[in-house]
């Protein structure tokens, strides 16, 4: 089969035939349909997030089934399915006991334990695929495995209530998205954003407002959500003032910048959380809402041939505002 190769810690990406994987025991083998390049696969190359090289790499996977492991009974050939960045934990510690397996320490991680779906197929264990919706393509539910399961997540997580208001910082490829599910879920949703040529775009998003800055936000009452979708703390550090008093503030970017805060958090009784993917229901109805329309995914797509180029631009900030790889 084809694949996307990383040879090296921070090396160039290649294509090269490999041989296709057969399942063991409780895996399936997934022929990609579509599978989603993300800044995290950046970090990965880049040594952020530690792996061992050669790697193919890719979390946003999608695709059909075609052939299962021994003791594999809940998926069968023909079934759509997309894989999550977290497979499978030891099973025996403390928090895969209480159903946390993100928090454990031998966690397998798709692209990161295993070899990812920048390839014409994929292994993966079978309990840890999720099943399609039937309208649902795999163009628009790839990105939903990693932007679309963290910025729900990291909505629900902040648990908001009626009437509260959620904000956005960040319009890009994980910032497009969280505008929708906010709408989608019926929150008065606030855009914040320094770049004058997006605010029509998320407003017709659902942004029933966009403001420039954290002292904007302030002036009209303030949010009692803000998902920092980006990887600055600076910009995350200057929104904390735009929060209302009990409000939340969810980072979701990971960034070697320091987060400041001041005394304020504490007279306004502040929260600052970290969210993941926080559940595997968070991922169910995540898809759910783009399969009825309510959120799209805006992407580029291109050919795994072109991998490399792909990969440039993401890096270099260049793709609006998801890239997908279709063409197998």
């Amino acid at each position: 089969m084809k694949a996307a190769i990383v040879p090296a810690l921070n090396s160039p990406w290649e294509i090269r035939e490999v041989p296709t994987p057969e399942p063991s025991a409780n895996q399936v083998l997934i022929k990609i349909g579509a599978s989603g390049l993300c800044y995290t696969d950046v970090h990965i190359t880049k040594g952020a997030i530690p792996t061992q090289f050669p790697r193919t790499l890719g979390h946003e996977p999608v695709g059909e089934i075609v052939e299962v492991g021994v003791g594999v009974t809940s998926r069968k050939v023909g079934d759509r399915v997309g894989v999550p960045w977290v497979q499978s934990g030891c099973r025996r510690c403390e928090w895969c006991l209480r159903g946390k397996k993100m928090f454990c320490q031998q966690q397998i991680g798709t692209g990161v334990q295993t070899q990812g779906s920048h390839a014409e197929y994929m292994l993966a264990y079978a309990d840890s695929t999720m099943l399609l919706p039937d309208s649902i393509s795999y163009e628009q539910a790839a990105p939903v495995f990693c932007a679309g399961y963290t910025v729900w997540s990291g909505l629900r997580f902040a648990d908001p209530k009626p009437h509260e208001k959620v904000a956005i910082l960040g319009i890009g490829g994980l910032g497009h998205l969280a505008v929708q599910y906010s709408k989608a879920a019926g929150f008065e949703t606030i855009a914040i954003t320094h770049s004058k040529n997006k605010e029509k775009l998320v407003r017709d998003l659902g942004a029933d407002e966009v403001v420039a800055d954290a002292e904007a936000l302030q002036k009209m009452g303030g949010a009692d959500v803000i998902l920092v979708t980006g990887n600055s703390y600076k910009s995350a550090s200057a929104a904390l003032k735009g929060l209302r008093s009990d409000g939340r503030m969810v980072l979701m970017g990971i960034s070697e910048e320091p987060l400041e805060v001041t005394g304020d958090i504490i007279t306004n009784r502040s929260r600052i959380i970290g969210s993941m993917q926080n559940g595997d229901e968070y991922l169910y109805e995540a898809l759910d809402y783009v399969a009825k329309g309510k959120v799209k995914v805006i992407s580029e797509t291109y050919s795994l041939n072109d991998i490399s180029r792909v990969y440039d631009r993401v890096a270099n900030g260049e793709v609006r505002f998801r890239a997908v790889i279709t063409d197998m």
